[in-house]
């Protein structure tokens, strides 16, 4: 893990804009109905660590990014506008090249001073990230930049490349999307396209003209009793404790063991199962409350939607496993299982086109948080391979453990390397500090080789 990073100073110099290298149209371009939803009405940000290379040296890095990047707006031209609210809560943007925000930062650090990270949150996130002004506590997303870049230069000739991005334009896929991009000028490419052309789209996920939402959408309906009988909903952040776990091979065969002979299962619903069940454990809800899983479900890759090549906007949708307390720490894993692949396999473009009706009928709400253990599985986005011509990423991922005012109810699900050096799905879980150990021992009790 990483180690504690010595006393440091970031000097960040003041933010400048970076405006497409080239025009762009001025227009207004409509986000789905999925794009702006409330639950997608923020920034989120990943940070990349790179080693100095000595075939780079002389060259700053942050000017090889703001050049890259001013390139890669020409295409991507959305990014340098401004949202826009409508009628009905309805987001569109304004694309009149304003610009995105780019600050440069010298940091006294190492890039080995790091040590050796393997999940989020990376060390002191908030100094490498450029943050906006929020409003009563709430960071604003109208009117406003889309997208927040730090480069921050390393004592050793590595840098920091940290950025926030608007979610309501892209998803994490098309987020690695633009920022390869970027990186494909900054390796000195000639050509005026990258090698994937992007592709706006965002009308395959609208509203149909007569909405007609045909499916219970639990992710948008808070389950009986509220948040007054969640702890994850009460406890203050000083009581919580994150500790990251790591299923690798011995982990996922000893989950493997557990489910239900001839059923196949992928690693992550083996470990998103095994996660919700000791987690509801460890939090000791009542047998009779409800409790539920909500984890994103990607469109990509998927036959029966046929998104257009190079599309970057949000093309997920959130799916709900849902059962009592008792009847999930009762039953074995099993059980679990059969509630998370079939939630998983709900999701269809219908299903997707149902989300988008029932924003548009109930005002855009917010997901729901009460009870719900909510999982964004990244372990596939290829942050490491994000390179700017200085090689591989020493970490590539997300600065933080999840997303949200609330610790622990969201969670990434990344990928990284144990200390045997075995390639395993690693969960930054944040729980109140009681509840850890309990939750230690249920993970344990289903991960252990029979």
């Amino acid at each position: 893990m990483a180690s504690s990073l010595p006393p440091f100073t970031v000097r960040r110099g003041e933010p400048v804009l970076v405006r497409p290298s080239a025009p762009t149209p001025r227009e207004t371009k409509l986000l789905s109905d999925i794009d702006d939803a409330e639950g997608m009405r923020f920034y989120s940000s990943g940070i990349h660590l790179y080693r100095a290379n000595p075939a780079k040296a002389g060259q700053d890095p942050a000017r090889v990014v703001r050049e890259a990047l001013a390139r890669a707006l020409v295409l991507y031209y959305p990014l340098a506008g401004r949202l826009r609210e409508e009628a009905g809560r309805k987001l569109v943007v304004d694309c009149a090249a304003q610009g995105v925000m780019l600050a440069e930062a010298d940091a006294d650090l190492t890039a080995d001073d790091f040590g050796d990270v393997k999940c989020p949150p990376f060390p002191c996130f908030e100094q490498f990230i450029l943050e906006s002004t929020t409003v009563a506590g709430v960071e604003p997303v109208v009117d406003r930049p889309l997208l927040y870049v730090q480069v921050t230069r390393l004592k050793c000739g590595g840098f920091i490349f940290g950025q926030r991005i608007c979610h309501c334009v892209v998803d994490a896929p098309g987020a690695m999307q633009f920022e390869k991009a970027i990186c494909e000028f900054a390796r000195g490419a000639t050509e005026a396209l990258p090698s994937v052309t992007p592709s706006w789209g965002r009308e395959m996920f609208m509203a149909r003209q007569q909405p007609r939402p045909s499916y219970p959408h639990l992710e948008y309906r808070e389950p009986a009793g509220g948040a007054e009988t969640d702890r994850m909903m009460t406890t203050p952040p000083g009581d919580m404790v994150r500790v990251p776990f790591f299923f690798g091979p011995r982990e996922i065969a000893g989950l493997r063991q557990r489910a239900p002979p001839g059923m196949r299962c992928s690693r992550f619903e083996l470990v998103a199962a095994c996660i919700w069940r000791s987690r509801t454990a460890a939090l000791e809800y009542a047998p009779d409350e409800e409790v539920r899983l909500s984890f994103i479900v990607n469109a990509r890759g998927r036959p029966e939607i046929p998104l257009p090549e190079g599309f970057y906007g949000n093309a997920f949708a959130y799916s709900v496993a849902a059962t009592t307390a008792g009847e999930l720490c009762g039953g074995d894993l099993g059980f679990a299982l059969d509630l998370v692949r079939k939630a998983k396999s709900a999701v269809t473009y219908d299903y997707l086109l149902s989300v988008a009706d029932l924003m548009v009928l109930t005002g855009r709400p917010l997901f729901a948080l009460s009870r719900t253990y909510i999982v964004s599985d990244v372990s596939h986005a290829g942050f490491k391979s994000v390179d700017f011509g200085w090689g591989e990423a020493v970490y590539g991922g997300p600065a933080k453990g999840g997303e949200g005012p609330l610790p622990g109810v969201t969670n990434y699900f990344s990928r990284a390397k144990n200390g045997k050096g075995e390639e395993c799905i690693v969960v930054p879980v944040c729980l109140p500090k009681d509840a850890m150990e309990k939750f230690l021992l249920e993970v344990e009790g289903l991960t252990a080789e029979l």
